[in-house]
Formats: structure tokens, sequence, C-alpha cells
């Protein structure tokens, strides 16, 4: 074995020494680690790296650095217009104070049972002061879409309105929950109110309450239908007559037009040579007033028949 071989094998075995011992501890990007002497924090680390200590005096306390979760169990809790109904709420935490989180809760374990006391506990205060519409709902509009809605005008009685909404309320909540956790070290991240779900005794009726709010709220808008409908026909009808009358108006201009050339033409037929136009007038009237089924008597001094007769004369 040469030398170097030993030199790699010395310092290797005064490592797994220093490991066994306590001396030499990590720290990875996940973690932070309080460092304990005789069970009093002396020490606190944060950047990831390999780290000293004392063996045997010294202790090193490991504490989560991610985002963790905590989920809840579903209360019955009555609101303000005295509905029973059971919430289910969720939450993101970490550790934001690992010596204030070792002295007070000391692990996981305890800072879940402090999550559930003080989130719960906000969770009751905020849902009993206010109505079970306040829960469910984030806005007073039934129709999500702004341009639509904004052309509709709901009354007071058409559907329960609401003073915070869902999304606000989860906001007072977490506001709460959030100042009373620091004191354990713990930094509240979000937190969500799961589910809403109505006790069996009156989910009928809140589901009849619904309905009925819907029908008001759909009949508001098929009156505001109606109306719209009724002064777009009003427009319609207005434009139409407005239409017809332009249209009649142009072709009594042109008729009138019409019936003046055709005159003025006549009247220059009628001068170039009144006898031809004469006849022709009179063949227009046999045609018009005599047809194979037509008798007629006449005497024949009649000038109905005036160029009949004189048919024959010019042989």
């Amino acid at each position: 074995m040469n030398k170097m071989m030993k030199i790699i094998l010395f310092f290797a075995a005064l490592g797994m020494l220093l490991l066994i011992s306590g001396v030499i501890y990590t720290v990875d990007e996940t973690n932070q680690v309080i460092i304990t002497q005789f069970g009093k924090p002396v020490a606190e680390i944060t950047e990831a790296g390999i780290h000293f200590k004392k063996p045997f005096i010294q202790q090193a306390r490991y504490f989560e650095k991610r985002i963790l979760e905590w989920d809840g169990d579903a209360n019955q809790i009555p609101t303000k217009d005295k509905r029973y109904i059971w919430i289910d709420t969720t939450a993101r935490w970490k550790v934001g104070n690992p010596l204030k989180f070792l002295e007070s809760v000391g692990g996981e374990v305890l800072a879940h049972a402090r999550l559930d006391d003080i989130i719960n506990s906000a969770t009751r205060d905020a849902i009993t002061n206010n109505h079970l519409v306040e829960t469910v709902r984030n806005s007073n509009a039934i129709i999500e879409d702004a341009e639509v809605a904004k052309n509709l005008i709901m009354t007071e009685e058409a559907v329960e309105s609401i003073n915070l909404g869902r999304e606000k309320l989860e906001n007072i909540i977490f506001e709460k929950a959030k100042k009373l956790v620091t004191q354990y070290g713990i930094e509240l991240i979000d937190l969500r109110i799961k589910r809403v779900n109505y006790v069996e005794q009156v989910e009928r009726k809140v589901y009849d309450r619904m309905i009925a709010e819907r029908q008001r709220a759909a009949e508001q808008y098929r009156s505001e239908g109606r109306g719209r409908r009724a002064e777009i026909e009003g427009l319609m009808g207005k434009e139409l007559k407005k239409i017809s009358s332009e249209a009649y108006r142009t072709a009594q201009k042109i008729k009138g037009t019409a019936d003046a050339e055709s005159t003025k033409t006549y009247a220059k037929a009628y001068e170039q040579d009144p006898e031809f136009y004469s006849f022709l007038k009179t063949l227009e009237t046999y045609q018009d007033t005599i047809d194979e089924n037509s008798v007629i008597l006449l005497t024949t001094n009649s000038e109905y028949y005036k160029f009949l007769k004189t048919v024959g004369s010019e042989k």
C-alpha cells in the first residue's frame, strides 16, 4: 500500500470517527437546524452545507424549511341566520422562526394541534357572524359576463345580496389565524374553505330557497328582455315605415316623370301626323272594347266605324 493510499484511508477513518461522535453534521436545502446544548438552544443554522458542533453535549434539531400542508377536520357550525353547515378548511404553513417553534411546540405534531385550535376557532367566529350566503357566493351578480350583466337591473328581491362574500370571508379567517400562530414560530402562507355542506335537516330548504332565488332572477331577466324586445320592435317599425314612405315617394316621382315623358312623346307624335295618330288610337280602342264574343249594334253613321267605312271607298 503506497503512502497516498494510507493518507486517504486515514482521513476517511477520521471523518467516520467525527461523524460517529457527532462533531460533523450536514444541513441540506430543505432543512434548518437549531443547535441545543444541554437542552438549551445556542445556535440557529439555515445555510446548507457541512457544519461542526461539540460532540456529546450539543445536539442538532432539524426542522423543515419547505411549505407544509394542514388539512383540518370538517366542523358543524351555525351561521348568523341559524343554518347549520359543515365547513372543511385547508391551509399551507411553514416554520418561520425555528427557535420560537422549538421552544413553543417542539415539532410538527404539536404544531398541527395548535393550528387545529387556532384555525377552527377563527373559522367558527367568522361563520357565526355572517349569513350563509356569504360562504357560498363572491358576487351579487347571477351572470358573470360583465357586458351582459351591466344591461340588467336586478331588484333586491330578485336575489339575496351579500356584503362580504366567500373570498373576503376566507381572508378574514386567514388574517386572524396568521396573527395568532406567530407566537409559535409558525408562518401561515394561505388558507381556503375547501368545502361547504349543509346538514341534512336544512338541505332541502336551502335548495328550495336557491331555486326560488334563481327563478326570481330569471323572471327579472325575462322582463328586461321583453322590454328590450318591444323597444327594438318599435324602432324597427318606425324605420320600416320611413323606408316604405321614402320608397313610395320615389316611385311616385319616377311614375310622374315617366307619365310626363309619355305625354310629351304622344304630343309630338300627334303634331307630326294627326290623322295617323287618330287612326292608331281608334284601332287601340277596337282592340280594347271588342272581342270575338262581342255584339254591338251601331248605325252606319256612327263615328266608331268611320275608318272601316272608308276602307272600301278608297279602293
